[in-house]
């Protein structure tokens, strides 16, 4: 079985360790569920050929008879004679955890808790955009996402979802239920379930539409088609520092001081050097970015840091009739817990925001070849909806994200190196987007988005 899991896992979309051959699985926590014959629930511990190891969670099931067509394309493989399976696929599967959570019990070694009455009767269905999670909606009434990376300790995803809803932010869907387990001594999050957002729109959707339509009457400005989205942008500005300004009462904010900003400075640098190791094309922007990152560690002023989203972009928001809700709250999956926790400067929610207007512009570029104009509409575009979500937020928060240059420069510089990775690993064609974003913002003496 551990030899197929390894075979199968590098092709999973949520599996963090492209690029890196499997060298072992070895079941760490195994607990059987109710539900299908045969379901069960693993911790695995896998190790790369580097010897670094990581923890994955998997819903099992096994069928001794034909697979039925909708689960043909969660197959695993055959072993002992009978088919194994990804279990998150199967509405049984779900239906049974979705019990459990409703139950609020202990079940072989998974903690389950449930804050309100729950309907169990509700059919399932997996999310198609599977990323660094499994996500399962059950009716239209809940969303369940499986962590499948794992790391010891609370999930800053239930941590900063029970913060905002105990305080009654509007701008987060609050933890009805969750599962947790002890990995290592810590009770550490599996998985939670949130209300649906029901009719709601995608962020990124809604932007990606704004520039088809641009593109679509390109001898037009931004502002003069009926698909503009600037709008939306400074509402989207306008939610972000209302939910950073709650997070800074709810949870842990102070200001850090010149050894912190020089801290931070390093860190900038050392993923810097780890990303160069493994994309050459960054080697030519290597001394501009070391300059931006070498301002920061020149900061003597006080910088407010607290908890922050960590990965956010317009994915990582839906629009509903009542206004912008923020999801996701875990940061960026590929980094430690400890970094994902930390307290930050929420410039860092900010330029990952300002990174996504670019990639919304900008990847229809590459999916269609060069072509000047559209290039140029779809810097005219970006520019105009990354001032008005500036425009927005500093409305709300009261302090222009845009007065911090040198530190909002270099975040979105250190943004796009992680996106030069992500992309070299999993969408080639994509790398010129943040390489092109990288030349731009090192050459520039302001961050993209100050058009003021």
């Amino acid at each position: 079985m551990t030899g197929l899991l390894a075979q199968w896992l590098p092709q999973q979309r949520w599996f963090g360790g492209k690029g890196r051959p499997v060298t072992s699985v070895e079941v760490e926590a195994e607990a059987g569920l109710p539900g299908p014959s045969g379901l069960t629930h693993l911790l695995l511990r896998v190790t790369d050929e580097a010897g670094a190891t990581e923890r994955y969670q998997v819903l099992l099931g096994r069928l001794a008879d034909e697979v039925p067509q909708r689960l043909q394309h969660a197959v695993i493989g055959e072993a002992d004679g009978d088919v194994l399976y990804d279990a998150a696929h199967d509405v049984e599967a779900t239906a049974s955890l979705l019990e459990l959570i409703a139950g609020g019990t202990e079940h072989a070694g998974l903690l389950c808790s449930s804050t309100t009455d729950l309907d169990t009767s509700l059919p399932s269905r997996v999310m198609g955009a599977e990323q660094s999670n499994t996500s399962v909606v059950y009716g239209e009434d809940y969303i369940l996402k499986l962590f499948r990376r794992v790391q010891p300790g609370l999930n800053p995803d239930l941590e900063i979802s029970r913060a905002l809803a105990a305080v009654g932010s509007p701008h987060v869907a609050a933890p009805l239920g969750w599962v947790e387990t002890d990995v290592d001594g810590e009770r550490t999050t599996l998985a939670l379930l949130q209300a649906f957002a029901r009719n709601a729109t995608e962020g990124w959707a809604m932007a990606t539409a704004s520039v088809r339509d641009l593109f679509a009457e390109a001898d037009l400005h931004a502002d003069e088609v009926g698909g503009d989205f600037a709008a939306e942008s400074e509402r989207l500005g306008i939610a972000t520092a209302e939910v950073h300004t709650l997070l800074a009462s709810a949870l842990p904010s102070r200001t850090a001081g010149p050894d912190e900003s020089a801290a931070t400075a390093r860190q900038l640098h050392e993923r810097l050097d780890a990303a160069l190791e493994v994309v050459s094309e960054l080697a030519p922007y290597a001394d501009a970015l070391r300059q931006s990152y070498d301002a920061v560690g020149r900061i003597t002023t006080p910088v407010p840091v607290q908890r922050v989203h960590g990965d956010y972009h317009l994915g990582q928001v839906l629009r509903t009739q009542d206004g912008w809700l923020l999801l996701d709250f875990e940061g960026e999956p590929a980094r430690p817990l400890s970094e994902r926790t930390a307290l930050m400067s929420p410039l860092r929610d900010v330029a990952g925001m300002l990174r996504s207007y670019d990639y919304a512009a900008r990847h229809l570029l590459a999916e269609r070849g060069g072509d000047g104009q559209l290039a140029y509409r779809a810097t005219e575009w970006a520019k105009r909806n990354r001032t008005a979500f500036c425009d927005g937020y500093a409305a709300a928060a009261g302090t222009d994200p845009r007065d911090d240059a040198v530190l909002l420069r270099a975040f979105e510089l250190d943004k796009a190196v992680y996106e030069v990775v992500y992309e070299a690993r999993n969408r080639p064609s994509w790398l010129p987007i943040p390489l092109d974003s990288i030349e731009r913002l090192a050459a520039s003496a302001t961050p993209e988005g100050d058009d003021r």
